[in-house]
């Protein structure tokens, strides 16, 4: 494995090469003394030096095998080409500077320990010559040993500390990129699930422009031709299926209205929720003639999507009950108790079997739109007892 391409390593790796150039320094100018055993050294730490341009970090036997070729040069080094405990001393930091990437904290504790032994050894074993400056020579040595003990801890716990921040810098890049992975899925998701949504409600419109305002266009056009019939022969006639004919026309044009109300994409228009449903309301009484009353009590404001929400279950309930139900009368109750919004709409119409209402897409859509923000949908329906629907939803996730 090539050595890692993050900057502290790179600077890590300059401060090898620097050390290096330190040690071959010193061999070959303190004192400068041209022999075969000067070149044998250089050589010596120029392979050590190659040695650090790769490094083992799969199979253990691998890396034992290179942590005992790098002990193996710097002692036949040190016994054989005659080098410098001043080199000794650098190589071994280096050493243990490239354990901290090879092996796991035990590895590096016991690279250390014998960096430690094999530079202790190294120096201590050399003879002092003259005697009289033994104590003096001893002196120096134990303190070499100590300040060497020293550096080599503080390198491992340097070497340590940009490790876990490599590590820390992999996981963020690895941990960001699952992120824009999941933002990238969601926004297929909410893509797929937008298109799925538009074709659903153009399904509907078309339904409704179908069922609704095609069937009364078709009703208009027999009104008109009966009229064509009858102008010459009967006028009283005529003017009894063209007066029809205008009728029909008007529900058509009230029919494109609500097809044009249902596609706003905000019905409030900036306006309270208790205004846009009591208009509602009363547009509703004026257009259909059906007995309405209402109870409304909305203390705490509610957000934007939740208004729309509730006005588009009203506006949707108040749209089946004049077309299906046939219903005198019909309560409205929106409250706020209990830390809930409570939403009740009842009417007194020929009702019908809930279960055998497979048809109902705007029962579906109301449901879909009620647990969209947690809330809860119940429908009570009988033939010839009318149809109750009850909506719920919690305060805690509504309020602005």
């Amino acid at each position: 494995m090539l050595r890692p391409s993050y900057q502290s390593f790179r600077l890590l790796l300059y401060l090898e090469w620097l050390l290096l150039a330190t040690a071959v320094f010193m061999e070959v100018m303190l004192p400068f003394q041209l022999s075969w055993q000067l070149l044998l050294r250089v050589l010596m730490i120029a392979a050590f030096g190659l040695m650090g341009l790769r490094l083992p970090t799969q199979k253990l036997g691998v890396k034992l095998f290179y942590t005992a070729l790098e002990f193996g040069l710097i002692l036949l080094a040190a016994t054989q080409a005659g080098l410098s405990t001043r080199s000794v001393f650098l190589l071994c930091l280096v050493l243990v500077m490239r354990s901290c990437l090879v092996f796991r904290r035990k590895g590096q504790l016991v690279v250390l320990s014998l960096a430690f032994l094999c530079y202790g050894t190294l120096l201590l074993s050399k003879p002092i010559i003259p005697e009289k400056f033994k104590v003096a020579v001893w002196d120096w040595r134990l303190s070499s040993v100590l300040l060497f003990s020293l550096t080599l801890v503080f390198a491992l716990l340097l070497i340590n500390a940009l490790l876990a921040e490599r590590q820390s810098r992999e996981q963020l890049e690895i941990v960001h990129q699952e992120l824009e992975m999941t933002h990238e899925q969601l926004r297929q998701y909410a893509l797929r699930i937008e298109d799925q949504a538009t074709l659903q409600e153009r399904n509907r419109i078309a339904r409704e422009i179908h069922d609704g305002l095609g069937h009364t266009l078709a009703a208009q056009t027999i009104q008109m031709n009966n009229a064509l019939l009858f102008w010459q022969s009967n006028d009283d006639k005529a003017l009894t299926f063209v007066k029809q004919a205008k009728q029909l026309g008007a529900e058509a044009l009230l029919e494109i209205r609500r097809s044009v109300s249902v596609l706003r994409s905000n019905p409030l228009h900036g306006q309270s929720l208790e205004s846009v449903i009591e208009k509602l309301l009363k547009d509703f009484q004026h257009t259909t003639g059906i007995e309405l009353s209402s109870k409304i009590y909305l203390p705490l404001s509610l957000s934007t999507e939740v208004n729309t929400t509730v006005y588009r279950i009203v506006q949707e309930s108040l749209t089946n009950i004049y077309k299906h139900s046939q219903a005198k009368a019909v309560s409205v109750q929106l409250q706020q108790q209990t830390g809930m919004l409570h939403l009740s709409i009842e009417d007194n119409g020929k009702g019908f079997n809930p279960t055998q209402n497979t048809t109902g897409f705007g029962l579906q859509g109301m449901r879909e739109r009620a647990l969209a923000l947690g809330g809860q949908f119940h429908l009570n329906s009988q033939p010839a007892k009318g149809c109750r629907i009850c909506v719920s939803f919690p305060l805690s996730n509504l309020l602005i």
